[in-house]
């Protein structure tokens, strides 16, 4: 297994939450420091830096921004590369679902705007900056050790859900957004890879719980069970380890087997 990166800094958008909150505790065992970000701020970040230095982070910040807003991308990268001094793991994990889950033949432009924005165009601007900011401190301090983007993408990607079309359609360009920045980084030591949830219990989805709850007892998820939080940041774990670090490009799906094709 390969040494962990000596700096071991990292930055998990939407980490105040759900699956964010989930891969911020694992990077804490680790003991990374922390950039956790939220749209808002407020009491549900601060009890998640509670809980990161608990669970053992070397130091955990919260930062505030609104990653829809175009504005506002290039200051958040920079106050978090200015307060680690360096970034080794950045994890594109902030995303909403459709305010209304509704018919795809009702899907308005003020939701698609607002999922696109935020889901899609949001990080891949915001990684554009950031891998810049990446390379330019990899030059600088002549690293040999790679550093990562990862984003966290859904098993709408490529699972069509007819009622939340724009949701779909914003993880799938997101999907590709990984593929496009693992080509262009990987010569440059910058590994890319995307992390493909399936139905995980967060608050995101806790108003269909009933729903899939009757769809796993019917079959829909081959290991049974509901997803947690836990699950997709062991997997941001491994690749903090460096047990990845040949697999730049990769998908992993972390779905119980949801998508396996089976008859």
């Amino acid at each position: 297994m390969n040494p962990i990166h000596p700096e071991k800094t990292a930055v998990v958008t939407g980490g105040s939450r759900g699956i964010g909150r989930g891969i911020v505790l694992q990077l804490a065992k680790l003991g990374y420091k922390i950039v956790i970000h939220s749209r808002t701020g407020g009491e549900p970040a601060q009890q998640m830096k509670r809980d990161a230095l608990q669970a053992g982070a070397a130091e955990a910040i919260c930062m505030e921004a609104d990653l829809a807003d175009p504005i506002q991308y290039n200051p958040f990268a920079q106050r978090a590369f200015d307060h680690l001094g360096s970034c080794h793991i950045w994890v594109n994990n902030a995303g909403i679902a459709p305010q209304v889950r509704a018919d795809l033949l009702e899907t308005t432009p003020e939701s698609w705007d607002h999922l696109l924005n935020t889901n899609l165009k949001g990080p891949f601007f915001l990684t554009q900056t950031v891998a810049k900011l990446m390379l330019k401190h990899r030059s600088m301090n002549h690293l040999n050790n790679p550093d990562h983007i990862i984003f966290v993408t859904s098993i709408s990607s490529t699972v069509a859900s007819i009622q939340r079309g724009e949701y779909c359609v914003s993880k799938a360009g997101l999907s590709m957004t990984a593929q496009l920045f693992a080509a262009r980084l990987a010569s440059q030591g910058v590994i890319v890879t995307e992390i493909r949830p399936g139905i995980i219990a967060t608050d995101m989805t806790a108003s269909v719980k009933d729903k899939y709850d009757s769809l796993i007892a019917q079959g829909l998820v081959p290991q049974t069970r509901w997803g947690t939080p836990e699950d997709v940041g062991k997997v941001v774990a491994a690749i903090a380890r460096g047990d990845l670090n040949f697999s730049t490009g990769a998908v992993i799906a972390v779905d119980g087997g949801l998508t396996i094709a089976r008859l």
